[in-house]
């Protein structure tokens, strides 16, 4: 007899299109496997020889929580290299450090969530240090250059698959699961949708993750904009993974549902296909969907479609063909090239603000260095665990030599003594090292408990001297002598135990809050007060210990030691991304911490030649003006401090440029939640004060002219050129930025908006002419009025120069275009939503699957203007679409009140809607104006006659 082999079926068959394979397998799965599927652990199905499968891999700036990676800059950091050649690099790195990993732990995902493409739009935003910039084509450029480097260039297999965060509008921490950014249409196409749909546009893009938050009164993991928009820009399939525990919040938080099967069903209709809740446990969103099925909220279709999004990126990742996967033996880690790559990184990130002459610094020179960042290499909440680490006096005592730098961290030396006479007391640990926190790889770092095997602090008659640093906002930490920080783990106890802050909530913060003659000292994590117990040192409800605060040195005078005998002194100033602006928290300010200006105000009053490095995760608003250069990095990753020095001597110019706005003072931010850019005149694009730095700005170590601007329009693109000339006699970088502005808008348009940009490298004298084309469609804007895209004809300036205000070159084109006509009101009406100007009004949901309403913030008064609304030959009745309570008021050009109406308090919902009619008299064309009064929503305003 012969034997057959047995029969491969269709799945398998590598030379069968993946649809057509996916449509056999979704047809051998039954239900319950399919609907397994559906949470972020999926499980094995055993009987097709189908492994478990798991969404998300945190890896924005090198791979996070599964232990020693390589660490790369922040995003905000490669943000600021404005090089997408170098990002897409990045990415590539960091994608084979992901299979690389995989290979020995298939805990490692493939499915990779990164980057985060939201808009720096307000410098306060806790989660700064994950984006790149507040211009949404810059990001896109940089998202898009990672999102490449991730998936490989191979045509069929990607190497990693990158999913986007967070759609949509998400610029807050503060009440983030249950605030509602109001986005007018305009900023919702020209801003915020921008970033997201040129980066999936790219093709390189598996999915996005919804945020938290609500757009417009509806949460986004129900927003009709997944399938609206985000499927429209792409043939790919996308697959859209939950934030973590989003699902649970509808019902628990938003009370947007009033049951967990209904919002589940809503998300999963909507385009959510993956739903990250409840950790690895899926027993209850599975629970979910099986009971909203049951009850009829789901289809089996709706199933299938979102299971079938899954699949699609896991044939595309190579999982069922693994003798075909050019990935699958991909083993490069912690390479010589990927430590070069980190460090080539870290120095094109480096800003120089501002420089007298000062930098670069002179051979020999003496330097004494001071700060509370001095000797860190800080990582923030996706960073990976170091293994490599250079600080800036390690970078700078390698480069310039021990002997030549001089140091004081500038902390406050202090004992604390108790109400009894004795003294917090650090006893010895007879453990010589430590592993780092976190080093062991956990899918969850915030599961990840403190230390409990060391001895709790004690009281003695001498105690111990802790370093004080106060992070400002009444926040500080406590470190022992040893390098260790004062914690709290989970029996209570204090111990000298953590080797930086960090965690899920922080254990290494305290308050000290004055009481009677001495002070209490509130651990933060806990909220509770730390009292002394026969047993140890601990955290209680009751018998908080008073505490007197002995001071043994202050900062500002081990700073004044070392730095008067000096050459020049560099202040090492910044955050630490723990601590006050972070994931879950806004920063008060922009104002640097009182503790670090006293330092810097020291350092200068000692030596005028004082150098202030900013390492942060965000812009400050500190004054430069009397020192002798600053500069700024985001925190640099495992080679920040060889990057600083080398910059710092000269090795390398500096050419980093600014992603952001860096503001003067707080007084010119809008509000947190306010997320009209175009309104509230926000980032470069509107801000019409004068910024302390602006947008795309960096110096150089030499100099740099332009000229020969040429520019033609043709087959809808417009060709501009210029060239750039190194003048100097350094070999440099310069970055080269392309701006745009409309001459004579119809409507408020960007005083000026980036349209493309190009860093290069060039030696003393060289020449490089530089060629762009402009797509037109980047010169359009959002016609409320049309409810579509518009290129408005007239003349547009271009811009060339080194950042947004340092203008070198100019010139202006004609761009035909559709000329804009008065709102069609007769034929269209106008939807609340399509105002011109607003004041005291906010955006709704009109329903909750679709549609937008408007009503007066906080049920109060508002008003809205539509203009060059067309009457035609006049109309006679408005009728106005109205739910809830209120009035609404009409006149037109800001007149008299011509119409109103009145809705009574009834027992009806917010979605249950009138038609509300009166009398009115108007022709031609006018301004209508609307006052809203009380808690009412307006849909629609429709004029008959």
């Amino acid at each position: 007899m012969t034997a057959h082999p047995p029969h491969t079926p269709p799945f398998r068959d590598p030379h069968l299109p993946f649809a057509k394979r996916i449509d056999d397998l979704l047809s051998r799965l039954t239900l319950d496997e399919k609907t397994g599927f559906l949470h972020q652990f999926a499980p094995a199905v055993e009987r097709l020889g189908i492994p478990a499968f798991r969404t998300g891999q945190e890896a924005l700036h090198g791979v996070a929580w599964m232990g020693p990676a390589t660490v790369f800059p922040q995003a905000v950091g490669l943000g600021a290299t404005w090089n997408t050649d170098l990002v897409r690099r990045i990415g590539e790195a960091v994608s084979k450090e992901v299979r690389a990993m995989r290979a020995r732990d298939d805990r490692v995902g493939l499915n990779i969530w990164a980057p985060t493409v939201n808009l720096l739009r307000h410098p306060l935003w806790g989660r700064n240090e994950e984006g790149y910039s507040e211009d949404p084509r810059l990001t896109s450029a940089i998202a898009t250059a990672y999102t490449h480097g991730l998936r490989g260039d191979h045509p069929t297999y990607w190497r990693t698959a990158p999913v986007l965060k967070h759609w949509l509008a998400h610029n807050n921490e503060t009440d983030r699961a249950t605030s509602s950014s109001s986005v007018r249409p305009r900023v919702l196409h020209e801003y915020d949708l921008r970033a997201f749909r040129e980066t999936v546009e790219a093709g390189a893009v598996a999915g996005v993750m919804p945020a938290y938050n609500l757009v417009n009164g509806r949460p986004n993991h129900v927003s009709p904009y997944l399938r609206e928009h985000l499927r429209a820009w792409t043939d790919e399939e996308l697959l859209v993974c939950s934030d973590a525990g989003a699902p649970s919040n509808l019902v628990d938080h938003e009370h947007y549902f009033d049951t967990h099967e209904g919002a589940t069903a809503a998300s999963l209709r909507a385009g959510v296909d993956s739903f990250t809740d409840h950790g690895t446990d899926s027993a209850q969103m599975v629970g979910r969907i099986r009971k909203a099925y049951e009850q009829g909220l789901l289809t089996e279709a709706d199933i299938d479609t979102a299971v079938r999004r899954q699949l699609s990126v896991r044939f595309r990742l190579g999982e069922f063909d693994p003798h075909d996967d050019p990935h699958a033996d991909v083993r490069d880690f912690d390479t010589p090239e990927h430590r070069a790559l980190a460090q080539e990184a870290a120095e094109q990130a480096i800003v120089l603000l501002r420089n007298d002459g000062v930098l670069p610094l002179a051979p020999g020179t003496r330097l004494a260095v001071v700060g509370l960042l001095a000797d860190e290499c800080k990582l923030d909440w996706y960073s990976g665990t170091l293994i490599h680490r250079s600080t800036p006096l390690e970078g700078l005592y390698e480069r310039f030599g021990a002997e030549r730098v001089e140091f004081a961290e500038g902390v406050d030396r202090v004992r604390l003594k108790t109400s009894a006479g004795t003294f917090l007391h650090v006893l010895a640990s007879e453990e010589s090292e430590d592993e780092a926190r976190g080093a062991e790889g956990a899918l969850d770092p915030a599961l990840l408990a403190g230390r409990t095997d060391l001895p709790p602090l004690t009281t003695d008659a001498t105690g111990t001297e802790f370093a004080l640093i106060d992070w400002d906002e009444g926040v500080l930490t406590l470190r022992a002598p040893d390098g260790r920080y004062l914690s709290v783990a989970e029996d209570g106890y204090l111990r000298a135990s953590a080797d930086q802050p960090g965690g899920w909530v922080v254990q290494e913060t305290f308050r000290l809050e004055p009481h009677a003659n001495g002070h209490l000292l509130r651990h933060i994590g806990t909220g509770r007060h730390v009292t002394v117990a026969a047993d140890g040192v601990k955290v209680a409800d009751e018998n908080p210990e008073t505490f007197e605060l002995i001071i043994a040195e202050r900062g500002e005078d081990a700073v004044t030691r070392v730095t008067s005998e000096a050459d020049v002194v560099l202040v090492v100033a910044g955050n630490d991304p723990h601590i006050n602006g972070r994931e879950t928290e806004d920063r008060a300010s922009l104002r640097l911490p009182v503790h670090q200006e006293r330092l810097l105000r020291a350092a200068r009053a000692a030596n005028p030649r004082t150098v202030l490095a900013l390492v942060s995760a965000y812009p400050y608003a500190v004054d430069t003006s009397d020192l002798a250069a600053a500069l700024w990095t985001a925190h640099g990753g495992q080679a920040a401090g060889t990057a600083l020095a080398r910059v710092l001597a000269g090795d390398v110019s500096p050419a980093g440029r600014l992603p952001q706005t860096w503001y003067e003072n707080d007084a010119d931010l809008p509000g947190l939640l306010d997320y009209d850019v175009i309104g509230s005149r926000q980032t470069y694009l509107y801000f019409e004060g004068t910024p302390l730095f602006p947008f795309g700005h960096g110096l150089s170590y030499t100099s740099f002219s332009y000229g020969d601007l040429t520019s033609r329009v043709a087959d809808g693109t417009l060709h501009v050129s210029f060239a750039i000339t190194n003048t100097g006699d350094v070999t440099a970088d310069e970055v080269a930025q392309l701006y745009t502005r409309a001459v004579d808008p119809a409507l408020p348009r960007p005083r000026r908006e980036l349209v493309a940009h190009r860093r290069v490298t060039l030696a003393p004298g060289a020449r490089e002419e530089l060629s762009f084309e402009v797509p037109l469609r980047a010169f359009e804007f959002w016609d409320v009025t049309q409810g579509r895209a518009r290129l408005e004809p007239g003349p547009y300036e271009l811009l060339a120069g080194a950042s947004s205000e340092d203008i070198r070159l100019r010139t202006t084109v004609l761009l035909d275009g559709e000329p804009g006509a008065p709102r069609p009101v007769l034929q269209r009406g106008l939807e609340g939503a399509d105002f011109d100007e607003q004041s005291g009004v906010e955006i709704v949901d009109r329903t909750r699957t679709a549609g937008d309403a408007v009503t007066a913030a906080g049920g109060r008064t508002g008003e809205l203007v539509y203009r060059d609304c067309d009457f035609g030959d006049g109309v006679s009745e408005v009728t106005m679409t109205v739910s809830g309570e209120g009035a609404v008021e009409l006149s037109l050009d800001g007149g008299t009140v011509l119409a109103a109406v009145q809705v009574e308090e009834s027992d009806s919902g917010p979605y249950d809607y009138t038609a509300l009619g009166a009398g009115i008299v108007a022709e031609g064309v006018h301004d209508v104006h609307l006052r809203l009064r009380g808690p009412l929503r307006l849909a629609h305003v429709g004029f008959s006659g």
